[in-house]
């Protein structure tokens, strides 16, 4: 299918959702497709969100989201983990530096206390050196779950309740955000997944309350600049209305 030529020009009429966030799945159904392993999926998969980044930022968008590992993952093989925190550990490496250069704001989110030391002092560096960061703010989730994120964020609410510096009255839902791996983050507006699969997957489920979904075909290898632009072509058509009526 020949590729659709999206100008500057058309790209200026279309209104950019600020925050984006995309479950990337598909990555070892494409891979097995190909006859090749699960984990050159994951490796290839890895580029694309490299790519992705830029694009994102050169839309617009504002906060980019992408769900790498959640706290389900781990029940798959042990090589294929394996493999994942492998390329976990040499993009964000990678990422430092990629960020200085480009703007861009690095958070992860998700429980880090799984997660080795070596690769948390990799989050740590990441997360200081581009807090200054005035462009894009790009977050990976790695063992990310968002039950268990609001599991912990009712714990840490608890916790100040317990020491007297909370009472139970001045909990609101703007508390629990304000205890959220995603804290001082709008919420999505655009969800994005890849690989067929009409699922959110325990991801963001506090944040996605009001954002609208789009599931495609694509497997996330395959996601490149025109699918990013077709998903926020979609989300030109609808109406949101967060409850109201219009």
């Amino acid at each position: 299918m020949e590729k659709q030529d999206y100008s500057e020009e058309y790209l200026k009429t279309l209104n950019i959702p600020e925050h984006v966030a995309v479950i990337m799945d598909g990555n070892g159904r494409w891979a097995e497709a190909k006859g090749e392993p699960r984990t050159y999926g994951h490796t290839v998969g890895s580029e694309v969100v490299e790519e992705m980044v830029e694009i994102a930022s050169d839309l617009g968008i504002k906060f980019f989201t992408v769900y790498a590992f959640s706290t389900e993952n781990w029940k798959r093989s042990e090589g294929e983990v394996s493999v994942l925190f492998f390329l976990f550990s040499v993009y964000l490496k990678k990422l430092i530096d990629k960020s200085k250069k480009n703007n861009v704001r690095c958070r992860i989110i998700g429980d880090k206390t799984m997660l080795d030391d070596e690769l948390n002092a990799v989050i740590d560096e990441l997360e200081d050196s581009t807090k200054d960061n005035t462009g894009l703010t790009f977050l990976i989730a790695i063992n990310y779950g968002g039950r268990d994120e609001i599991t912990r964020a009712v714990k840490k609410v608890f916790g100040e309740v317990k020491k007297g510096d909370l009472s139970i009255d001045d909990i609101t839902e703007d508390v629990l955000t304000d205890h959220l791996d995603t804290k001082d983050i709008p919420d999505p507006d655009l969800l994005i997944r890849t690989g067929g699969e009409q699922r959110i997957s325990n991801f963001l489920l506090w944040q996605c309350a009001y954002s609208e979904f789009y599931y495609c075909d694509t497997c996330w290898p395959d996601f490149d600049r025109d699918e990013l632009i077709k998903a926020v072509e979609w989300y030109n058509k609808r109406d949101r209305r967060f409850g109201g009526v219009k």
